[in-house]
């Protein structure tokens, strides 16, 4: 099977670059399934259920969300009526909506996703995470009623991010960060065929400060003191995620690659392969 993930959708630049190029990457690289962080998408904090349309609209078959899961309100209704997004497992004991589902994939396969959230420098302590991710893995082993699963860990740490990659190695096909808005150049199989890439990246204008404009987190940082609010920078986006193939037999990732698709990272992307895989 063939998975593709993107990371933190970041205000408008990053909601545009979805609609546009989503679709078009769906069908060159052949995806069977694909999932979106969206928790950004709004102005920089929350998702809105008309922009999780778009973003549905434009290809994504599961939207995760993160800390920043209500920060607009509407959303409190609207994860009940759409299975298709999904909060963090572990947000809070009477959060409405899942933090984990069973979808179709392309030939009638299933994926697995889930997200929990990290612990470690967060805002507000979280539940353990790993107990949550123990109980829906042994539930949903790989090579019996799903053909792949991946789970969205959304937290500041990398090191938090790897332990919950080595914790899933084995039992889920891919184990992805998100969060920090900064991808790491860590994309790899890990020892149990587990994909592994401890951040995605964000989907926004990467001229920012982890796609905010410029102006007001420097003077923060210089000066110590605020003059307005974060606003999500506009110029042009990068779509940045990973690119995973699994055996359908057993789960196991086979092929893992780093996505950095236009914007200024373009760059940064997959070397040019074969077999409508992924490309500058």
């Amino acid at each position: 099977m063939r998975l593709l993930f993107l990371g933190d959708v970041m205000g408008r630049a990053g909601r545009s670059a979805i609609a546009e190029e989503l679709p078009r990457l769906r069908a060159a690289w052949k995806i069977d399934f694909a999932v979106v962080n969206g928790e950004n998408a709004s102005n920089g904090a929350g998702l809105t259920p008309d922009h999780a349309k778009g973003l549905l609209a434009a290809g994504a078959d599961c939207l995760t969300l993160g800390d920043h899961a209500f920060d607009q309100r509407d959303m409190l209704q609207f994860i009940e009526s759409e299975p298709r997004i999904l909060r963090p497992m572990n947000f809070a004991k009477d959060a409405p909506g899942r933090g984990h589902r069973i979808y179709s994939a392309s030939q009638g396969r299933k994926v697995l996703v889930t997200q929990v959230l990290g612990q470690v420098f967060m805002k507000r302590p979280f539940p353990d995470p790993f107990s949550d991710l123990d109980r829906v893995l042994r539930a949903h082993p790989l090579g019996g009623l799903v053909q792949a699963s991946l789970v969205d860990i959304h937290c500041e740490a990398t090191s938090e991010k790897m332990g919950v990659g080595h914790y899933c190695d084995g039992r889920a096909s891919v184990v992805v960060g998100t969060h920090t808005h900064i991808p790491t150049a860590d994309a790899q199989i890990l020892p149990g065929g587990t994909a592994f890439q401890a951040d995605a990246g964000m989907c926004g204008d990467y001229d920012s400060v982890i796609g905010m404009e410029k102006a007001e987190p420097m003077r923060r940082f210089v000066t110590g003191m605020s003059k307005g609010r974060y606003v999500p920078a506009l110029g042009p986006a990068t779509l940045s995620g990973l690119y995973v193939e699994t055996d359908d037999r057993t789960g196991k990732a086979t092929r893992v690659e780093m996505v950095r698709h236009g914007g200024r990272l373009a760059a940064a992307g997959p070397a040019p392969v074969t077999d409508a895989a992924p490309v500058r």
